[in-house]
């Protein structure tokens, strides 16, 4: 019997599920996220617009399978149905994506646990209707050493600890203890692809591991890509990963929908705009950076994001929302992003931590799924079941009587409006677009309930009053 390597058990692999693939009714890719055809700003799920709500524990949620379920059942609870899932190894309990020989790892020996872990995953989220942005490389990972089990020098493809290459060979080196940054770094595992060192050796590895991903995740409809996180490296590395990913897609006879996150928190800076003017290699963006920002900066700037890519719109995502400047701006900032017409909003994990036991414990971090981002989700789901986000655009021009970050509008002209107050607060909406008796409900957001309806005549202008401090969100249209 001839012993195929690992790169060849890999090709043979994504073979047989390409050939599954290509037997299954085209129709049914009809299921599977994409942008909304109505409005491409947002995304669509199984046919229908779907606003993306989430918070998790961890980052590389398939690598911890114990309560794993109990969580995603609580995220959906919630009105959640959107994760991370950086393909990280970092903490107690994870395994490796490769098995061991000698006290090394070999790469060419796939570890198959990881590989089960991440299908269960998959099919958990896919059973649940929850949509998964994956990172496929985490600079986290491949720099200094944080956590129990991530960074470099713990790291499978260290030249140090495989058997497969040396320093010399692969052009690797065995240290890199600095942390990622928001310029490209001299870590050579990022300068393998062919616009840049063309290291064969390594980029053949790298290949084979985005593969046996590919050929787990292409079977699953829920499934879009990030290349990198908060990445600063050369643009040809994030560049050459997409174009790989999508024509594995092609292959498969699928769309998949690819992004690589920036980690300026500046979204004007000059790295971003690669990812906005190529609409056809980036088909989502995700601006997580800019929730470090805070207030009204941080709503202005996925405005400008959203009004630079209005000739090719397409959804604006924020896998992670910061908890660095108190839990009143997280929940801001959660609320700003959908108010700003972004497409998906998630809370950050919270600190390391290996303890299953404080899972939903938010910290500094994040509110990761704690009972902070529980409630704030929750009511997010509400406001989207009560308000058509997707026919909706925002119009903070209608409001006036406003200070600074006081509230903000969004408008399906002639039908409903929304105002969010993150603060409370009191403006004067113009509804001059519908005549006639209108209703007004009232979410506190806090709590997760709606007031008794209230009452106004539309024609002109009508005034806000927030029954209370606090964030609060209105939902105005025809009685």
């Amino acid at each position: 019997m001839v012993k195929l390597n690992f790169n060849a058990r890999i090709v043979l692999l994504m073979a047989i599920v390409l050939m599954a693939m290509s037997c299954e009714s085209t129709g049914s890719t009809n299921d599977n996220i994409r942008p909304y055809t109505n409005n491409t700003y947002y995304w669509q799920y199984k046919g229908e617009p779907v606003l993306l709500l989430g918070g998790t524990w961890q980052d590389n949620l398939f690598n911890h399978p114990v309560g794993l379920e109990r969580h995603l059942n609580l995220l959906v609870e919630h009105g959640g149905n959107y994760v991370r899932n950086t393909m990280s190894h970092r903490n107690t309990g994870n395994v490796f994506a490769y098995a061991q020989s000698n006290g090394k790892f070999n790469l060419d020996m796939p570890n198959e646990e990881y590989w089960q872990r991440f299908d269960n995953f998959l099919k958990m989220a896919h059973e649940r209707n929850i949509i998964v942005q994956i990172e496929v490389f985490d600079p986290w990972d491949l720099f200094e050493d944080h956590e129990a089990q991530g960074g470099w020098s713990l790291h499978p493809f260290n030249p140090a600890n495989n058997v497969n290459y040396t320093a010399a060979e692969s052009g690797l080196p065995t240290e890199a203890d600095y942390a990622p940054a928001e310029d490209p770094s001299e870590h050579t595992f990022y300068y393998t692809v062919p616009a840049l060192n063309n290291n064969q050796l390594v980029l053949g590895y790298q290949q084979a591991f985005v593969d046996r991903l590919l050929a787990i995740s292409l079977e699953y409809p829920n499934v879009i890509y990030s290349i990198q996180n908060e990445t600063g490296e050369d643009l040809a590395f994030g560049d050459y990963w997409a174009d790989y990913i999508h024509q594995k897609g092609k292959d498969a006879g699928r769309t998949v929908y690819v992004t690589d996150m920036r980690r300026n928190a500046n979204l004007a800076a000059s790295d971003h705009y690669h990812t906005y003017d190529n609409a056809e290699r980036f088909n989502f963006l995700d601006v997580s950076q800019n929730n470090w920002m805070t207030g009204q900066h941080h709503y202005n700037q996925i405005i400008y994001v959203r009004d630079y890519v209005k000739e090719s719109p397409r959804p604006i995502n924020n896998v992670k929302i910061y908890n660095r400047h108190g839990d009143e701006e997280s929940v801001a900032r959660f609320f700003r992003i959908f108010f700003a017409g972004g497409a998906s909003a998630r809370f950050h994990r919270p600190a390391f931590r290996d303890d299953f036991d404080a899972q939903e414990i938010s910290t500094e971090w994040g509110f990761g799924l704690g009972p902070r981002a529980q409630t704030t989700i929750r009511s997010g789901r509400m406001l989207a079941d009560a308000f058509d986000f997707f026919a909706s655009e925002p119009k903070n021009d209608l409001l006036t009587e406003r200070a600074e970050n006081e509230a903000y509008a969004l408008a399906n002209k002639g039908q409903q409006y929304a105002v969010y107050f993150p603060e409370g607060g009191n403006v004067n909406l113009n509804v001059s677009g519908i005549q006639g008796k209108l209703q007004l409900r009232w979410l506190n957001i806090n709590t997760s309930t709606w007031l008794e309806a209230q009452y106004a005549e539309g024609g002109g202008n009508i005034s806000l009053q927030s029954p209370d401090s606090g964030h609060w969100a209105v939902v105005i249209q025809k009685d």
